[in-house]
């Protein structure tokens, strides 16, 4: 059986990694820590969120300063991808970010929030309810709740 230090680090680098371009999957470090049973299905759910929401935020910290990033090559998403997030963000505005959590998309928008300027607490609070909900339904569905 993990430590819970084990348990909780591991679940909460795999969900902050899994928020950039890298391809991790958190929701199956989450699945399989729920159906260890080892640990608090509600710390795991805060845990795997606070993690992606905290992958999230540096997604819109690096689209703040996306004139000095742009061109690295580790930047998290590639020039058409972020143009085509920021135009389905400019037309949809902040709730797009409803959508942060859905694969390849998501990230691309959470840059694009930065690219565009949303306020910080706007940007925190949709991200957090958008990334809670995903894994509040993962831990239900797991949990044959």
């Amino acid at each position: 059986m993990l430590s819970d230090l084990a348990a909780f680090g591991g679940l909460f680098l795999t969900a902050f990694a899994a928020a950039t371009v890298l391809p991790l999957q958190s929701e199956a470090v989450l699945a399989g820590l729920l159906l260890a049973g080892g640990q608090s299905p509600v710390a795991l759910v805060l845990v795997a969120t606070s993690g992606n929401v905290l992958g999230s935020l540096v997604n819109w910290l690096l689209g703040r300063g996306i004139d000095r990033f742009r061109d690295s090559k580790w930047f998290p998403a590639n020039p058409a991808a972020l143009d085509r997030a920021a135009a389905r963000y400019r037309r949809f505005g902040r709730w797009s970010l409803l959508l942060s959590w859905v694969p390849v998309i998501g990230d691309p928008l959470t840059v694009a929030a930065g690219v565009l300027r949303e306020p910080l607490w706007s940007f925190l609070a949709i991200v957090t309810v958008a990334k809670a909900g995903r894994y509040l339904v993962l831990a239900a569905a797991t949990l044959g709740l």
